[in-house]
């Protein structure tokens, strides 16, 4: 019996599907060529993961796991005989504690499905990116999302109390834990978080909450030049309510926020930086009064030239949109970027990519943005072609220098297929040793996600 009749027979033809497989489950949102898999297999129950799991690593059968499908390093594309192993089927809230404040959810839910149960039972769950209606907590979880509030509550990681997870031969580590302290052995979900999928598949997990705020107070600002940016950043952060401080660059902020967003950019910002500021409290009037009196010292210090305060819910919302806009459809040629930099080297890094690109490419044009409190940039450049061979020496002119700014090639989405071959940019091959030590521990057969990472 082979490994895919071997799944049918356990599970049954209403779990796993053979034919006219969606192209939905082929590849993720890295435009990584499309790959239909000999198998989807969509479970309900962890116990439904974990006998397909022990039949594939019996069998040697690959299993590529898939949530939400929103990557952007392929790490959720199937190969050429892969299974799909996707848990959109596993969703919802298991449980919401009040005295723990936490909440165990099943890793299928949206993030947004989470952060709305989280409200109306009078929290937050607070970590938050743009694709939070599509992307999953599993997928976030695997990949240890950053997104828009990282400068003030971390990563996922931080947000991970406990989790439950079915390792390459089926066994499932359950470690829901909703302690904050708690140093008994290994800290095993670590093993899973950030991982990408190819130590083990995660099922539910312990999300940590806070209370909700009050209020959030937002505002975009016009900054001269990237020294403005970082004396308003220092300004903001002696704030101890600060939840997000992000930035475009001009080329972003006129083009691809007009386009997407919805909205015309409310202020104009010249050849400057727009820096969106968000304050998250329990006073509004106090807050908005703070936001005021700091725009007002910064207007008068000459780091900020104009500025647009939020106040309503739609002017929040036209801010943000032109912010989480993302690329432009029709470029032709838009590479995605996200790395990693010590935050008052990101225009330094932004303009050396750009000279060195247009040296070799004369029409390119870059599209930063990012989180940049947290050292982030979302560096996006088109040169015009999006042939493998362009795209390969784009990457090298990027990955390159990121390692000579001392820099991560992926600060929040993962490394995937697509960043693979420059992992060593950022991680020593002591480092990467140790990675594949651990995963021939965990996963001998090799079965899970192979390719990926590592």
């Amino acid at each position: 019996m082979t490994a895919i009749e071997a799944l049918v027979a356990e599970l049954g033809d209403g779990i796993v599907e053979l034919h006219d497989i969606s192209e939905r489950y082929r590849t993720d949102w890295s435009g990584s060529s499309p790959t239909a898999p000999v198998a989807l297999v969509r479970p309900r129950t962890t116990e439904q993961v974990s006998a397909a799991l022990a039949i594939c690593d019996r069998h040697g059968q690959t299993v590529v796991t898939q949530g939400g499908l929103t990557g952007l390093a392929g790490g959720a594309v199937p190969r050429p005989g892969d299974v799909a192993l996707s848990l959109e089927r596993m969703t919802g809230v298991d449980e919401i504690d009040p005295a723990a404040a936490t909440m165990t959810v099943w890793a299928g839910t949206t993030l947004e499905a989470a952060q709305l149960a989280a409200l109306d039972a009078g929290f937050e769950l607070t970590y938050d990116l743009g694709a939070r209606g599509t992307a999953t907590v599993g997928g976030n979880v695997a990949t240890n999302a950053g997104g828009n509030r990282v400068i003030r509550y971390g990563m996922t990681r931080e947000h991970v109390l406990g989790l439950e997870g079915v390792l390459a031969d089926g066994t499932v580590v359950s470690s829901l834990n909703k302690l904050l302290k708690n140093n008994a052995g290994y800290d095993l979900k670590q093993l899973f978080i950030g991982t990408e999928g190819t130590l083990g598949v995660v099922t539910r997990i312990v999300f940590r909450l806070r209370p909700a705020p009050a209020s959030r107070t937002t505002a975009l600002l016009a900054c001269p030049d990237y020294d403005a940016v970082l004396s308003n950043l220092a300004s903001f952060r002696r704030v101890p309510h600060l939840s997000a401080f992000e930035v475009m660059w001009p080329t972003y902020y006129d083009v691809i926020a007009e386009r997407r967003g919805g909205v015309t950019p409310p202020i104009d910002i010249g050849a400057g930086r727009a820096a969106v500021v968000e304050l998250s409290g329990d006073d509004p009037d106090g807050d908005l009064g703070l936001m005021e009196s700091m725009i007002g010292q910064a207007i008068e210090q000459g780091t900020v030239t104009d500025a647009f305060l939020a106040r309503s819910a739609a002017d929040t919302e036209a801010i943000w949109a032109m912010r989480e806009a993302g690329p432009t459809d029709g470029i032709v040629g838009l590479l995605h970027f996200d790395v990693g930099l010590p935050t008052g080297d990101i225009d330094r890094f932004v303009t050396t990519v750009e000279q060195r690109l247009a040296a070799r490419w004369p029409d390119v044009v870059v599209y930063p943005f990012g989180h940049i409190a947290d050292g982030n940039v979302h560096c996006n450049p088109t040169v015009g072609s999006d042939d493998p061979e362009t795209v390969e020496q784009v990457d090298h002119v990027v990955y390159d220098t990121v390692a000579e700014f001392g820099g991560s090639v992926s600060a929040e989405h993962g490394i995937g297929t697509v960043k693979k071959p420059y992992l060593d940019r950022s991680r020593s091959a002591t480092e990467i040793a140790l990675m594949r030590r651990l995963k021939d521990a965990l996963d001998p057969n090799g079965i899970l996600n192979p390719g990926k990472v590592v």
